[in-house]
C-alpha cells in the first residue's frame, strides 16, 4: 500500500512530541497541490497540537508544495536542502519550519505499510582487546561515530543512541542506495542501535539504567546541554562511578569560544594548518580530506577511551575527558611552530621543507595527467633518484636556494611528464628511492599494499547487496577482528538491549505506542 500525503499530515498529533512545543504558539498552513490537492491547518499552543482541515487564520509560516514531494521528503526520498532550493517546496518562515520539525516525530511507514521482519546478516560474537567494554554512543555526523565504530571493530559492545524523531543526522546525507546513506554505513558498523526520546522522562530513566553497568559514554554536542537534559557527567557518575565520560567539541568545555560553532575547516584555521597549506605565492587550501574531525576528533576520542580504562584499572575510578577537536589540531604544525619560534619569521606557505619547497620532496603530473609522489628526502635515496634518470648533476641541487632550486623543481617536473605514471612505476620498481602513486578514490580498493595489509572490511546487505567500507588500522597478533556487521538501522536493537536491562514485554510495548521508543527485530 503506498503511503499518501493525507496519511502523514493526518498522523501530524500522533507524532506531536509536547516536550518540545513548551512555551511555543505558531499555526502553520499545508497548501498541498497535484494529484492529491489538500489544505491543512497545524496549531500549536503550549505544549498542545490541533490539526484542522482548509487554511484558518493567520499563519505563521505557509508550506506549499505538490503532494508527491511533500511524500517524499516526509519519507526520507527526497533531501530537504535540495527540495527548497530547486524551489520544489515553498517555506514562506524557514525559521518557524525548523522549529516546527522539532516538535514531530518522523512519520513512520511502517506503521501504515504492510512489511515483514527484516533479513539480517547473523552477528558474530565480538572478539578484541575491548571486548566486554561496553560504550554508549551519543554522537553523530563524523568524529564520534568514526572512533565508536573502530572502538565496535576492536571487541566493544557500542550502543549507538538516537532519537526516534531526530536520529544521526548523517542518515540523510546523499549519496544514498535503496534510501540508506552510504556515509551512514561507512562510520557505524559493528555497532548496535537504541532509538529512545532521552528528552522524556521515561527515556531519560532508561538511559540512567543502561549507564548503570556501561564502562563509557562518548558524546559531542556543544558544552552544557547533556547537563541540560539530565545526561551529564556529575548526574551519571553518581549511578556509575566507573563510568568514563568523554565529550568531544570544537572548541573545549571551557574557553572564550567553547559555545561558538564551528566546523572542520574552522579548527584547522585557528589552529594554523590551514594557514600553512597550499602553494608558495597562493592562497590557503583546503584539505581533501576532515583533518580535524578525524585526527582531533575521532582519534583523540580513542586515546581519550583508552587512557582512561587504563587509569581505572589502577584507581578503579572513572573520569572525565575534555576533547577539543582544535586543541588536538595544533600539534600537526609542531615542526612549523619550532621553525617561527627559532627563527621569528614564517616558514612560508609552500616554502617549508616537507610543504613543497624541495624538489626531492614534491608531487609530480606524469604524462597521462596522473600523479606520483616523490619523496627522496635524504640524500641516499635522491642520489639513487638521479643516478636512475641519468642526472648525477641534479644530486647537490636540492641544496640550493631560491630561484635555483625553482627551476631544478621545474626541470624534474619537466621529466615526470615523459612518461605515464604507470611506466615510472615500473621504470623505478625496485629501487629504493620513496616513489609512490597519488591514487585517486576509484583505486584504492584495488591497491596491492591496502589489500595486503586488510584495510578494507568486505559488507553485504540485504538491500544493498556488496560494498566495502574501510577497516580500523591497528594490527593485534593475538586476535583476529573480523568480527563486524553492518551499520544497525534506526532502532534494530532497542528491544533487546531493553530486554538486558529488565524491561518486559508489556513495558517495551507501551513506550514504543507512546513513541518514546523504536523498535525493530533484528536476528542476532
Amino acid at each position: 500500500m503506498s503511503v499518501t500525503a493525507k496519511q502523514i499530515l493526518e498522523s501530524i498529533p500522533q507524532r506531536f512530541r509536547p516536550e518540545k512545543a513548551l512555551d511555543y504558539d505558531a499555526v502553520f498552513h499545508f497548501n498541498i497541490s497535484g494529484d492529491e490537492p489538500l489544505q491543512y491547518t497545524v496549531t500549536i499552543n503550549n505544549g498542545a497540537c490541533k490539526l484542522q482541515t482548509g487554511l484558518l487564520g493567520t499563519a505563521d509560516c505557509l508550506i506549499a508544495t505538490k503532494s508527491k514531494v511533500y511524500v517524499d521528503l516526509e519519507t526520507g526520498k527526497a533531501n530537504p536542502q535540495m527540495t527548497l532550493m530547486l524551489g520544489n517546496i515553498k517555506v514562506s518562515n524557514l525559521a518557524a519550519m525548523i522549529h516546527f520539525s522539532r516538535c514531530f516525530r518522523k512519520f513512520d511507514a511502517d506503521k501504515v505499510k504492510a512489511s515483514g521482519e527484516t533479513s539480517y546478516l547473523k552477528r558474530p560474537a565480538k572478539t578484541g582487546p575491548l571486548t566486554g567494554v561496553k560504550i554508549v554512543d551519543f554522537t553523530r555526523l563524523l568524529p564520534g561515530p568514526l572512533a565508536t565504530m573502530f572502538l565496535a571493530d576492536l571487541g566493544a559492545d557500542v550502543i549507538k543512541v538516537e532519537d526516534p524523531d531526530r536520529p544521526d543526522y548523517i542518515r540523510d546525507f546523499e549519496p544514498k542506495i535503496e534510501g540508506i546513506s552510504m556515509f551512514y554505513l561507512a562510520l557505524n558498523r559493528g555497532k548496535r542501535s537504541l532509538a529512545v526520546n532521552y528528552l522524556s522522562t521515561e527515556g531519560r530513566l532508561l538511559i540512567h539504567e543502561l549507564i548503570k553497568d556501561a564502562d563509557v559514554l562518548i558524546e559531542q554536542f556543544r558544552p552544557g546541554i547533556m547537563k541540560e537534559m539530565g545526561l551529564g557527567y556529575e548526574e551519571l557518575s553518581k549511578l556509575n562511578p566507573r563510568l568514563i565520560y568523554v565529550s568531544i567539541t570544537g572548541y573545549g568545555q571551557n574557553s572564550i569560544m567553547s559555545m561558538a560553532a564551528g566546523h572542520d575547516l574552522n579548527y584547522i584555521a585557528i589552529a594554523g594548518a590551514l594557514g600553512i597549506t597550499g602553494v608558495a605565492g597562493g592562497a590557503p587550501v583546503i584539505p581533501g580530506f576532515q583533518l580535524a574531525d578525524i585526527a582531533g576528533g575521532s582519534y583523540m576520542a580513542m586515546n581519550a577511551v583508552t587512557a582512561a580504562l587504563y587509569q581505572r584499572e589502577k584507581t578503579g575510578k572513572g573520569d572525565y575527558v575534555d576533547v577539543s577537536m582544535t586543541d588536538a589540531v595544533l600539534p600537526f604544525v609542531s615542526m612549523q611552530f619550532a621553525y617561527q619560534q627559532g627563527l621569528k619569521k614564517e616558514p612560508g606557505r609552500g616554502k617549508f621543507e616537507l610543504s613543497g619547497a624541495l624538489p626531492n620532496y614534491n608531487v609530480y603530473a606524469c604524462g597521462d595527467g596522473k600523479y606520483i609522489a616523490l619523496g627522496s628526502l635524504e640524500p641516499k635515496f635522491w642520489n639513487k633518484f638521479c643516478e636512475k634518470v641519468d642526472r648525477k648533476d641534479w644530486s647537490a641541487g636540492f641544496l640550493k636556494k631560491d630561484e635555483e632550486l625553482e627551476l631544478l623543481k621545474t626541470e624534474v617536473q619537466s621529466l615526470f611528464k615523459t612518461k605515464t605514471r604507470e611506466e615510472w612505476l615500473n621504470f623505478f620498481k625496485n629501487e629504493d628511492i620513496c616513489i609512490t602513486p597519488v591514487n585517486e578514490l576509484s583505486g584504492l580498493e584495488h591497491d596491492a599494499y591496502l589489500n595486503g595489509r586488510n584495510m578494507f572490511v568486505d559488507n553485504e546487505h540485504p538491500s544493498l547487496g556488496k560494498y566495502k567500507t574501510i577497516n580500523q588500522p591497528l594490527k593485534f597478533k593475538s586476535d583476529n577482528l573480523d568480527n563486524n556487521w553492518n551499520a544497525p538501522d534506526l532502532g534494530d536493537d532497542t528491544s533487546s538491549i531493553l530486554k538486558e536491562l529488565k524491561y518486559d514485554e508489556t513495558k517495551i510495548s507501551e513506550l514504543t505506542g507512546s513513541g518514546i521508543i523504536k523498535t525493530k527485530h533484528a536476528k542476532q
